[in-house]
This record gives structure tokens, sequence and C-alpha cells, in this order.
């Protein structure tokens, strides 16, 4: 397989979003099934597809020898939030339009957070007509961006707003395809609050993270009147300078993201895995709706975030399977096994210690099963190959009986979740002590 190449710029990844004034009415969810779905984006890197097997043929298991982390803003200022904040849709137009979004906090307390924004799509949405992995944005002004203590509910009182600015100035002009870097800024989230992220832009091609009514979404065309968006520019990370044992991000599809799942209830599994592992591990939700293991591979802008971290989760295989690859057709089992080595070879080379799981169960009818039963005889391998660790996502998922049949929705609900991450911790946790 050819690897994914070095990054020309090692951090200068992500942007952030902006939509014009969404409707009161929820947006479609995003994530895959037959009928539902995940993805990505990409700059200056290879796919997996066609690669040759010099890289990863003859890779050792042997992990004492891995690289040594770069000290990087990235490992410095750590995700302090399990909801995903990557960029998977791109809004049209905004004019003045602000943004704001509640955020469940890892740690609470007084802690300095820096943010990190890319004006690019990370991944491919439903069949791309309108996002795709590497789509670039265009130009658009942050006008204000403040950070807020939220409350314990939407119905409480916002106080404590605090500028967040860049390179010492309230207003950034943010140029197409442009990554960057917030100031440090100092806020002290007392426990049970939220953290709420605001923000004013006008521009074109924003891309933003659809949510799929994870947490409390808004935006307003007079800064006073909030009405429910799904379509919600963000910062690629939540950033706090924490002091952590462990660091773990998860990158992969809506299943991953968390999508369908109740609302502000964060009971989707990489969630409840970060409540299990406490505020000593800080946990990076890179997962993204309808995203696919070839945007991951093709997309070293994406998958360069998760790899500062210790341990990377690697989720991918149903948009693969019921979408393929960015203009082109359904991924055969093969195809997929190869967008996953390629993207577990490059997390190995970066020093990760990775965690593959295998496609779950999602009703497909006989010809999509066939390929997810395939795919899945083939992942245990993939860990093996490159000293990776297995996690049999599918069999916690379904039953003996009916390995098929998704017990607890296509997209987990709690009860799923709770499963995984008891499962997970079981089986994984003395990694993290």
């Amino acid at each position: 397989m050819k690897k994914i190449k070095s990054l020309t710029a090692l951090l200068l990844a992500l942007s952030i979003c902006a939509v014009t004034a969404c409707s009161s009415q929820p947006a479609d969810s995003s994530s895959a099934t037959e009928s539902a779905s995940a993805t990505e984006s990409s700059t200056d890197s290879t796919t997996a597809s066609g690669a040759s097997s010099e890289t990863s043929s003859e890779k050792s298991s042997d992990t004492s020898t891995k690289p040594e982390k770069p000290v990087t803003d990235f490992t410095t200022y750590v995700s302090n939030t399990v909801v995903s904040t990557g960029n998977n849709f791109y809004i049209e137009k905004a004019e003045n339009i602000t943004y704001r979004a509640y955020l469940p906090v890892e740690q609470y307390g007084e802690l300095e957070y820096k943010f990190f924004f890319t004006n690019r799509v990370d991944s491919t949405y439903a069949k791309g007509k309108d996002a795709f992995v590497g789509k670039d944005g265009g130009a658009y002004t942050v006008s204000n961006a403040v950070i807020a203590d939220g409350g314990t509910s939407t119905e409480d009182e916002i106080t404590n707003r605090t500028p967040v600015t860049f390179g010492g100035k309230e207003t950034k002009e943010v140029a197409a395809d442009e990554s960057y870097w917030s100031d440090p800024v100092t806020m002290n989230i007392p426990e049970g609050h939220y953290m709420v992220w605001e923000w004013t832009v006008s521009g074109e091609g924003i891309p933003c993270n659809k949510m799929s009514s994870l947490t409390s979404t808004a935006s307003s065309a007079d800064g006073e009147t909030f009405e429910f968006c799904d379509e919600i520019p963000l910062p690629q990370i939540i950033g706090a300078k924490r002091d952590v044992k462990h660091t773990v991000a998860a990158i992969g599809d809506s299943i991953t993201q968390g999508c369908q799942t109740e609302q502000m209830k964060y009971e989707f599994w990489a969630s409840k895995i970060s409540t299990q592992l406490g505020s000593d591990v800080a946990f990076f939700n890179c997962g993204l709706g309808w995203a696919r293991a070839s945007d991951a591979a093709s997309n070293e802008n994406w998958l360069s975030r998760v790899s500062q971290y210790d341990t990377v989760i690697v989720a991918f295989g149903t948009n693969d399977i019921v979408s393929g690859k960015y203009g082109g057709k359904k991924s055969s089992a093969e195809e997929i096994d190869e967008y996953l080595d390629a993207i577990v070879s490059y997390l190995t080379e970066k020093g990760c210690d990775v965690i593959l799981f295998n496609a779950p169960p999602q009703d497909f009818k006989k010809t999509n099963e066939g390929v997810r039963t395939a795919l899945n005889e083939k992942i245990p391998a993939i860990a093996e190959k490159y000293g990776a660790k297995f996690f049999d996502f599918s069999a916690l998922l379904s039953t003996e009986d009916e390995p098929g049949k998704a017990v607890y929705g296509g997209h987990p609900n709690g009860e799923g979740g709770t499963v995984v991450a008891d499962a997970f911790v079981k089986q994984f946790g003395s990694l993290f002590e």
C-alpha cells in the first residue's frame, strides 16, 4: 500500500463553517445504513486505492521503537469535549450570521483554551453533490467570537462572555483554504455547566459540521433571536491545556459522531467511553456523518489531527459499503481493506497505538451484507499486520444467531452505547491507567 504522504505543514489543518440563518426545523441526520450515513477531506496526500504493498507488507508488530510525538499546539491544547467538531458540509452564504453551540466539557474548572480551524471539508457528505472530501472553503470574515458559561441547561442565562482573539484582534479575514489557531484564552466552566461557543461570520462556501441534533445548536441573523440550526461552523478542536495521563482520538463516521441518539444526552459509545475513562484521559471525537474509510485514506489533513494522540480508534466501513468512494461506485471488501490498511499504516508510523473496529450490523440486504461479512473477515489481519489492537464492534451490536441484525439500531442507541463502552473499557481500560 502506498503510504499517505507526510504533511508539508503538519498541523495547518482546519477551519470553520458558517450558514445562512437556518430554519427552526431539524435537518436530516447524517450517517450510514442503506438509507443513512458518514464523511471526510484532503490535500497533498495519496489514496489507498491501487497503492503498492511496499509500505505495509513488511511492517513489524514491534512497537518498542515508536517515534516520539513532537510537542505541538495539538498536544499542548488537547480536546476538552466529546462532541465532534470536524467539517462534513458547508454553508453557501452567510451575512453576519451568529452561530451558537453548547458543548459539554470533559474537564471542568479554569483552563487555558486554544481553538484550531481549517477552511476545508474533511469528508464526503452523502453522494458528494454538495460537500466532499478535500473541498476548499471560500474566503470569510470573523467579526466576533466568544466563549461563555452556558449554565446547566439552554434555559439558563449565558454568562461570562469572553472574547476569542486572532493575532490579538477580535476580527479576522480568513483566506480560502486557510488553517489557523486562535490566541489562548482562559475560561472557568463550573462543574456540570456547558461551554458556549458563539461567533459571527460572513462569507461564502464556509465548511461546517452537520451536527444531527447531537447538542444544542442555533443561528441568528440579528444576534438576538436564535433558531435551531443543524449546520454549524465550529473550531476543529476545542483545545484546553490539561494535565492528562493519556490522549485518545476516534475517527469514523456518524456512528462514531453519535448521530441519531437523544439530543444533549451524549449517550453514544464514544461519549460513554470518554466518561468511563474519566478526565485524566482526553478524548477527541473526529467522527463525521457519511464519512468513508476512503475519505480518511486520502485526506492527511483530517487524519493528521488524530495522529497527534497517543491512541486512535479507527471505525469505518458502513458508508464505504453503501456509498463507496467519492466520485466512484460502491466499494468492495478488498477496496475497503486497502483503505483501512493505509489508515492504520499511517497512524502506526506516526507512533499511535491503534484500536481497529470492524463494521457494525446494519440490517443490510444480501449483497451489502456479503460485503460487510467479507470485510470483517479481513480486518483482524490488518490489526495483526501492524501490531494494532482489534475490537469486535459488530459482535456486541448483533447476536450470534443473526450477525447482520442491528440489535440497537444502525446508529446504536444509548443502550448500545453502554454495551460498547463497557466492553471497550473491560478490554482496553488498563492501557489508560
